[in-house]
Parts: C-alpha cells; sequence; structure tokens
C-alpha cells in the first residue's frame, strides 16, 4: 500500500470538522511530501530536534503539531513557528511557553493534556488539578497564549469498551469544562484524542483532531 492510498482509506472514515494530524516522527522528507502530495497539511513531531531540522526543509504552508511530551528547555527552539502544542500538561510548561512567545510576539496554541489512561507512563493534568489551575485564574496572566482545548491519550489495550469508556469521559470533561470557563471563547474548541489504533472509537465519543502516524507512514525507521 501507498501512503496516498492508505490516507485516502483513513479519509473514508473522518467525517467533516475532524481533524488529520498526520504524525510524521522518525519518517524522512521525501516520506512527509508524499503525504503532502495526497493532500494533508498538518504534521505532528514528538521530538524538538528533529522537528527543528525538517521544518526549514519542508514546505513553508506545513501546518507543525508538537505530539510528544514537551521539556521547559526545549520550548524556545519551537515558538517561533509551531502552530499547535498538544501535550502541556503542567504550570510550569505554560508559563515557559508564555514566557518565550512573548520575546517574539506571538501567540502559541496549546491543549490542556489530560491523563485519561491506566497507565502511569502517560503525562498529564487529572481532573481536579485542571480543575483548580482554570478557577485559579492564573492563565489570564498568559496573554501569549491561546488554550485552544484539551488532549489525551487511551490505555494501550485491546479492551475496546475501556478505551471507549475513557474518550467518553475525556469528552464529559471537554464539555464541562467549555460550559464553566470557556463559555465566551470560541477558540476553545478542540479535543484531540485517537492514534492509529483507537481513531474511529475516538471520533464516534467526539475527537475533533486526530493523531495518526503508522496507519500513514507504516512502521517508524528509528
Amino acid at each position: 500500500m501507498s501512503i496516498f492510498s492508505n490516507i485516502q482509506s483513513i479519509r473514508l472514515h473522518i467525517p467533516p470538522g475532524v481533524k488529520l494530524v498526520c504524525v510524521s516522527k522518525f519518517h524522512t522528507n521525501e516520506t512527509i511530501l508524499e503525504a503532502y502530495k495526497a493532500g494533508e497539511r498538518i504534521f505532528g513531531e514528538s521530538k524538538v530536534q528533529e522537528l527543528c531540522k525538517k521544518q526549514p526543509e519542508l514546505p513553508a504552508d506545513i501546518s507543525w503539531h508538537f505530539v510528544g511530551h514537551l521539556q521547559t528547555n526545549k520550548v524556545k527552539f519551537l515558538v517561533p513557528f509551531v502552530d499547535l502544542i498538544h501535550g502541556v500538561d503542567s504550570l510550569k510548561l505554560l508559563a515557559e511557553i508564555n514566557k518565550q512567545a512573548e520575546k517574539i510576539n506571538r501567540k502559541i496554541n496549546c491543549l490542556l493534556q489530560v491523563h485519561i489512561a491506566r497507565e502511569d507512563t502517560k503525562f498529564g493534568f487529572d481532573e481536579s488539578e485542571l480543575r483548580a489551575l482554570l478557577a485559579s485564574g492564573k492563565l489570564n496572566d498568559f496573554k501569549h497564549i491561546n488554550i485552544r482545548g484539551l488532549m489525551g491519550m487511551a490505555t494501550f489495550t485491546d479492551d475496546a469498551e475501556q478505551v471507549r469508556r475513557e474518550f467518553r469521559g475525556l469528552k464529559m470533561l471537554f464539555d464541562q469544562l467549555k460550559a464553566e470557563f470557556f463559555a465566551d471563547d470560541a477558540d476553545f474548541s478542540e479535543l484531540s484524542m485517537g492514534m492509529s489504533d483507537d481513531y474511529q472509537i475516538a471520533i464516534s465519543e467526539g475527537s475533533t483532531m486526530i493523531r495518526v502516524g503508522s496507519l500513514i507512514f507504516g512502521s517508524r525507521g528509528y
């Protein structure tokens, strides 16, 4: 199967209004260009150094999303060009993104990552931490950050019902936080959940953005 045909078959399952992030980490520029020629414009990377190398070498109209775990000392390299940071999981990271964005007078789109999986290896706020942060009003101090919504990763399991419950819970939380804290903010509209193994479940539970890598590009060349 070619990348073009992989994308075509995935597109059959993606309704209008759901964005496809082509997760291109560990793949070559040539491979990314195949997806680009198939019409894709949103690409996700999870290593700062790799993304910073690829970005100037690839078409300028690519929308780059950072989908990995971001360390504060790497933020300054991303802020000049990144369109969306998916995994913002601490107040410290928010503060650093705001600080670096202020230096170049950019406003950075961010998603708040929520820990929904039954796995300690995944990052993110738990619900009580997130509510406390939003209620504190601290985010109002960050003039160079635009909170676009939430992101979550389900447990890596063959139990589709567990995955569905986790996604459903995140959608409920998204709706509650939207009503309580972002009712007048049209930008708070994105729910990034679903990857190659579970994106169809995620879409059925309300995802607006799926992150798909191996189904498009095949196994990675590490």
